[in-house]
């Protein structure tokens, strides 16, 4: 039996099987706005509005500063689903990003993670409660470093152990205090635009 339960942009369906799960998948297409997350059965689609999608573009934009003042390779995978059956998991993040394991990833098209490594950094935005916590999700895939952002607070979670660790700092960049300051710069992208904040921000990141 299916069960649905909708809260504000989430719907959340009940014993889903991972054949209907990736039939699903393959119905909905590549080119749409929802997210989905799948846990042993149980599948959520979220739907983002357009506070979640500006203050995930801006992150994105700041880790793409980042990587280019740190002299850094990126491959940028979006919201692409990261699924492994035999862990009856999958997940699509906000933004996913290769940094350490560009050079793998380089010239791939497709993502298998029965044999790729998980994605080095995901990021995700909250604004509303999620029946599926994506967190298991990204520990049972390896995923080294996820940061959640819920307004005004962002988090950095690094995987340690084979558990997450809340961090202050990224070890992927430079140990900068990111935690602080990035919260600072979306707020004052609100005021002084996308643009100035972004060249500000790289400013900020030259002179530490």
């Amino acid at each position: 039996m299916v069960t649905t339960a909708v809260i504000s942009q989430r719907v959340t369906l009940e014993n889903i099987s991972w054949h209907t799960f990736e039939t699903i998948l393959e119905e909905m297409g590549d080119r749409r706005a929802t997210r989905l997350a799948y846990d042993c059965g149980i599948l959520e689609i979220m739907t983002p509005l357009m506070p979640h999608e500006y203050n995930n573009r801006l992150l994105e934009h700041l880790v793409f500063a980042l990587t280019e003042e740190l002299n850094l390779n990126i491959k940028s995978i979006g919201s692409t689903t990261c699924k492994r059956q035999d862990l009856v998991k999958g997940v699509e993040p906000d933004s996913a990003f290769y940094i350490q394991n560009e050079p793998l990833m380089r010239g791939k098209t497709n993502l298998d993670l029965t044999q790729d490594p998980p994605p080095d950094l995901v990021i995700e935005v909250d604004y509303s409660s999620a029946s599926v916590d994506r967190m298991p999700i990204y520990q049972a895939l390896g995923v080294p470093e996820v940061w959640r952002y819920q307004e005004p607070v962002i988090q950095i979670y690094q995987l340690q152990a084979g558990k997450y660790v809340l961090c202050n700092t990224s070890k992927t960049f430079a140990n900068l205090p990111l935690t602080t300051q990035i919260p600072q710069f979306l707020a004052s992208s609100l005021t002084v635009g996308e643009r100035e904040m972004i060249r500000s921000f790289r400013t900020w990141v030259r002179n530490q």
